[in-house]
């Protein structure tokens, strides 16, 4: 199911035990062990060699009818399970897949190589088995830790830090940034650009210097095409182990808690700051100078207007907790109801 083309792996064939000590699933049946799986697919589209994995009751019935090999799913499932399908049970089938797919498939390694087609300053300082590619440009005093790739056409600015064992995709442009070690940034991500600051008068605008940097923790990953702007004067933080999507606007002096997920156009203004385990749905948007407490999670399309203390579930615009969201909407549908028999 996956196209060697574009996917290379690390070896061909695993057995189950092997599987199992990777994912901490178990089977059911010791007997099974030594069988073998050379590849990953879906439940509709897997065959005897594959592995596959059922995590949302939606798909119970095509795990009935698959033919995969092997298949990661809860003890609840276990019985429904087709002859010729073993069960390797785990209270997180969509993890163990997860753990199983990356030994099939690592991420890329450094190389150690740097093209003949990049710019180097003299006075950077490399790490070892860095790989720069082709196009790319490392500016004076960059400082890039061991292991780290830097893509093609990709541009470190003047004084940039980035640790150990990131992975910089192409066309990123990072400048007034420090940041830290595994980190993962894709394809056209802008970080450390001018925030939107600017003082208004009757006479114009006076555009705010933007003095801060921009600070990405380690284990962060970054989207494509998501801009995170310096700070004005204080920093942009970027805390441990927060995952943004693509297309995210993080504006200047923004701060993230650890482990933050933040998806797909979101818009965060200047100064809010997140807590830890925060999660924003898609199109959400964040007014400025807002403080958000740890374990909130936004709905999709979601306003926020002001601060939010306690965790839980928020929606709307402006948005307001998700119970009481839902119930002014269930007002709203009884009385445009009841207009419309009156109108009748």
């Amino acid at each position: 199911m996956v196209d060697q083309r574009f996917f290379k792996k690390s070896q061909d064939n695993l057995t189950l035990s092997e599987i199992c000590e990777i994912s901490g699933a178990r089977l059911l049946d010791d007997g099974q062990s030594g069988l073998i799986v050379s590849g990953l697919a879906p439940l509709d589209k897997a065959n005897a060699d594959d592995v596959s994995f059922l995590d949302n009751k939606k798909y119970v019935d095509q795990f009935v009818e698959t033919t995969a090999g092997a298949c990661f799913v809860r003890e609840e499932f276990v019985e429904k399970a087709p002859e010729g399908t073993v069960c390797l049970v785990t209270d997180h089938p969509y993890m163990a897949y997860a753990l199983t797919a990356q030994a099939f498939y690592p991420e890329k390694q450094s190389d150690g190589q740097i093209s003949d087609g990049a710019f180097v300053d003299s006075t950077a300082k490399l790490g070892n088995n860095v790989s720069i590619e082709h196009g790319a440009v490392v500016k004076s005093h960059a400082v890039i830790g061991d292991n780290t790739i830097i893509s093609a056409n990709t541009v470190i600015g003047e004084g940039v830090e980035i640790g150990e064992g990131c992975r910089i995709s192409e066309n990123a442009v990072i400048s007034h940034a420090v940041i830290g070690s595994r980190v993962s940034i894709a394809p056209g991500v802008k970080i450390g650009q001018p925030g939107f600051g600017f003082a208004m008068s009757p006479k114009g605008f006076v555009s705010v210097p933007q003095l801060g940097r921009v600070i990405i923790e380690d284990y962060v990953d970054i989207g494509a095409n998501t801009t995170i702007d310096r700070g004005a004067i204080s920093d942009t933080v970027i805390r441990q182990g927060t995952r943004i999507d693509n297309l995210v606007q993080l504006g200047h002096n923004v701060e993230t808690g650890q482990m933050c997920v933040i998806v797909s156009q979101t818009g965060i203004a200047g100064s809010t700051k997140l807590g830890d385990f925060v999660m924003t749905g898609g199109q959400a948007g964040l007014a400025g100078h807002l403080n958000i407490g740890s374990g909130v999670k936004i709905a999709a399309q979601s306003g926020i207007m002001r601060d939010i203390d306690e965790p839980g579930e928020y929606m709307g615009s402006p948005a307001m907790p998700l119970k009481q969201y839902m119930r002014q909407v269930a007002t709203l549908n009884k009385m445009t109801r009841r207009n419309k028999k009156k109108d009748s």
